[in-house]
């Protein structure tokens, strides 16, 4: 039987328990209302008849010539006829009868004082009869009091009986859910709920069990795969060539492959679990790592972070990358931040190999500059009619050797200002300087490149711009790139604006220099800041760069704490722009 059933038949058993009292209380009230009724209707009544059959005999014999008494006697004596219920009743009315015909003729005392004592023992009678009955109805009503008594006993019982076992056999299978619930909560899948019925609480536990069953294996099957998951990315980590350090929200050390280990010079042990802040005290390296960890994602950025380890014998050479890991968190739909990967990439020999190119350039660009000033010395020389007459054609041969020559010259000059940059051996003479001194610097050389092709320069530097920090001579030569630049790649007759203007956090100057030229592809807008690079051109094939101009100039404006850059829509031309902060914010 099911726990509803249950629960109906011992609600419908209450009401059968309700109904039995209700009707036994109403039949109990009932027949004593009818016995009270009964003894009102028949004995009482005959009771009344008889005193008023003794007030009409004192009456008559009172006023014997009075015709009053007698008539009155004998019509109570017929009421009392119709009135007879009690055993004896009937004798005693038919001797009253007899007595009364008697009486009429002769009116003698002895038969009115039979008359008399008859009718006491009429009403005697009667009220014999209603004691009787009175003591019947008690008995009855004490009866039936005890019998309201018990089942009302009995109903409580049964009612308590109810309230006790029906709440308690439907919560007790909830208690054993709940606790069931408790139990897989903590990780135990085994602490299954025991069947024993088959009402809708056996069915609950069944379903249950098996829903346990499933997820366990789901489980164990999830389990296994993250184990698997975990030791294919655990080994992949520790085979890594790069030092990875993983770290928690609470900056405690996850995982620390072997070559992290190496550098931080600390056992696995040692480092896994414990707190990034308490090796930060006792341990050099992880304390220079430590504020990249602290730093906000927006002021790491997103490109590598140089990094320099020093070392008793020697300098170590690292690419650092900072990295926060996030996970989305279902219930509150959001990512959420869980902790933070530094990844260190050991560059210390393509540092090296670097180096030795910059040697290399070096060296080879000395030892070519000074063959080619002499070349170029005695080219003067053969120029000069003094040495000797040449007819035009030797002439424009010189020329063009002449030209080669320089540009040969300049590009050994920018080798070498690569050289010395990439060394730090060219210093920065960084002071206030004005933009219009800069610019008058930068654009006064510009005049006779812009005649030949007919171009105008359009300068804007905006009203009052404050001073900035920067190196003049190196800056002027970046614009002077910039607008040989722009000169070289407009068009006849066309128009190079240079203007100047601060920068929406007011904190530096943007200088932009804008041609009309036939622009730059997406694809090459920042590979032509890397050495040697050109935009390849159909239409003009070789514009006689070297490809190291805007190199140089990048590193000039970064060495001053700027930046440099370029927008530009194929067919429309491009804007070069460079940035160098305030004189008084840099101070």
């Amino acid at each position: 039987m099911n726990i509803k059933s249950k629960i109906t038949l011992g609600f419908l058993a209450l009401l059968g328990l309700l109904i039995v009292l209700g009707s036994y209380a109403h039949y109990t009230v009932q027949q004593l209302d009818r016995n009270a009724r009964s003894v009102l209707q028949d004995n009482f009544y005959s009771v009344q008849l008889g005193e008023d059959m003794l007030r009409a005999l004192d009456l008559a014999e009172a006023h014997p010539a009075a015709s009053e008494g007698l008539p009155r006697f004998r019509e109570d004596l017929t009421r009392e006829a119709g009135n007879i219920t009690e055993p004896g009743e009937w004798p005693l009315v038919d001797s009253l009868t007899h007595s009364l015909v008697l009486f009429q003729p002769l009116r003698s005392a002895e038969t009115l004082a039979l008359l008399r004592q008859q009718t006491h023992r009429m009403v005697h009678l009667n009220l014999q009869a209603v004691t009787h009955k009175n003591e019947q109805a008690n008995r009855a009503a004490v009866a039936a009091g005890r019998t309201l008594l018990v089942l009302i006993v009995l109903s409580i019982m049964i009612a308590l009986g109810f309230v006790l076992s029906v709440p308690e056999a439907a919560v007790s299978g909830l208690r054993k859910l709940s606790a069931s619930i408790a139990h897989v909560t903590q990780g135990d899948f085994s602490a299954t709920i025991p069947v024993e019925s088959r009402d809708e609480f056996g069915q609950v536990a069944t379903s249950f069990n098996q829903l346990l069953v499933h997820v366990n294996d789901v489980r164990t099957r999830n389990l296994g795969g993250l184990v698997t998951e975990r030791n294919r990315v655990a080994s992949i980590v520790q085979t890594l060539d790069e030092a990875l350090l993983m770290l928690d929200e609470d900056r405690r050390v996850l995982v620390a492959n072997p070559p992290a280990c190496a550098l931080l010079e600390l056992s696995e042990n040692q480092v896994v679990g414990a707190s990034a802040d308490d090796l930060a005290t006792r341990n050099p390296l992880m304390q220079q790592l430590l504020p990249y960890v602290l730093a906000p994602a927006r002021q790491r950025g997103a490109n590598p972070i140089p990094f320099t380890l020093q070392r008793p014998d020697e300098e170590l050479h690292y690419r650092l990358v900072v990295h926060d890991a996030v996970s989305f968190n279902a219930p509150l739909d959001k990512m959420e931040f869980v902790g933070t990967i530094l990844a260190l990439h050991d560059v210390s020999d393509f540092k090296k190999l670097d180096q030795a190119k910059s040697d290399f350039l070096a060296t080879v660009s000395h030892e070519l500059k000074t063959p080619l000033s002499t070349i170029n010395f005695h080219l003067k020389l053969l120029q000069d009619q003094r040495v000797g007459p040449i007819n035009a054609e030797q002439q424009q041969i010189v020329a063009t050797l002449k030209q080669e020559n320089q540009r040969l010259l300049r590009l050994t000059t920018n080798l070498l200002d690569v050289a010395r940059l990439e060394s730090g051996a060219i210093p920065l003479n960084l002071r206030s300087t004005s933009l219009a001194e800069l610019v008058g610097y930068a654009t006064g050389p510009m005049q006779l490149q812009l005649a030949p092709k007919g171009l105008s320069l359009d300068v804007d530097l905006g009203a009052d711009l404050p001073a900035v920090r920067a190196d003049l001579e190196k800056t002027a030569w970046v614009l002077l790139n910039l607008l040989a630049n722009a000169v070289r790649y407009s068009p006849d007759r066309g128009q190079v604006k240079l203007s100047a203007a601060l920068t929406e956090q007011g904190d530096a100057v943007r200088v932009s220099v804008q041609d009309h030229g036939p622009g730059i592809a997406p694809e090459y807008q920042q590979r032509i800041f890397q050495r040697f690079a050109q935009v390849p051109d159909a239409a003009a094939p070789h514009r006689g760069g070297s490809g190291l101009g805007l190199s140089i100039s990048r590193e000039f404006i970064t060495s001053q704490g700027g930046q440099l850059g370029v927008s530009s829509t194929p067919g429309t031309g491009s804007t070069f722009f460079f940035t160098l902060p305030l004189a008084h914010a840099a101070a």
